[in-house]
C-alpha cells in the first residue's frame, strides 16, 4: 500500500507519518483477523484452531494494532529458561514499515522479563527478509531442520536460529 504524501513549500513531496501502532496481548476476538492475515501470508497457513490453542495454552500471543485493526501478530512459547518464537507475521499490506522489527523487539522484551537466556526460532532459508531482520537483531544459525516446512514443490528445510539474551538484575 503506497504511503500518502503532501506537497510542502517549494513543491517538495513529504511522506505523511505512519499512523501509530500499538502492541497488546491477543484476545479471542482477534483470532478471525489473525487467521485472515495468516491465510494471505502463507501457502500453508496455521489454522484458526492452532491460534486458539496457543491462546488456551498460555503462550505469549501478541497483536499489532494499526488503525484499530489487527495488522500483525506473534506467538512466543516460554519454558525451562528458554523461549521459542513460533510465529511472527505482519499483514502483507503493512510490510516494510518497521512493524516486524517492533514485534520482534516486543517478544525479546517479554523473553527478558521471563528471565530467558536463549530465544530460538525456525525460518525458511528462502525468507531473506525475515533472515535479515533476525540477523540484525543478533540471531545466528545453529542448525538446519531438513524438510521442516511444507512447500508447493515438496518440502523446504528450516534454518534454526538462536539469540543469547543478557539478563540484567
Amino acid at each position: 500500500m503506497p504511503r500518502e504524501s503532501i506537497v510542502g513549500s517549494g513543491g517538495v513531496i513529504t511522506p505523511l507519518a505512519e499512523p501509530p501502532a500499538i502492541i497488546r496481548d491477543m484476545v479471542h476476538d482477534d483470532l478471525s483477523m489473525v487467521s485472515d492475515i495468516e491465510r494471505r501470508s502463507y501457502d500453508f497457513p496455521w489454522s484458526h484452531g492452532v491460534f486458539r490453542d496457543c491462546l488456551l495454552a498460555g503462550y505469549q500471543c501478541v497483536t499489532l494494532i494499526r488503525d484499530q485493526r489487527v495488522s500483525g501478530y506473534s506467538i512466543l512459547s516460554v519454558a525451562a529458561g528458554e523461549a521459542h518464537i513460533l510465529n511472527l507475521c505482519i499483514d502483507p499490506e503493512f510490510r516494510a514499515l518497521g512493524y516486524g522489527e517492533k514485534m520482534l523487539d516486543e517478544l525479546l522484551y517479554r523473553a527478558r522479563a521471563a528471565n530467558v537466556r536463549d530465544v530460538f526460532l525456525e525460518v525458511r532459508p528462502s525468507n531473506s527478509t525475515a533472515l535479515g531482520l533476525y540477523r540484525k537483531k543478533g540471531f545466528h544459525q545453529i542448525a538446519e531442520r531438513p524438510a521442516y516446512y511444507q512447500a508447493s514443490d515438496g518440502r523446504e528445510d528450516a534454518a534454526v536460529l538462536v539469540k543469547k539474551l543478557v539478563i540484567t538484575s
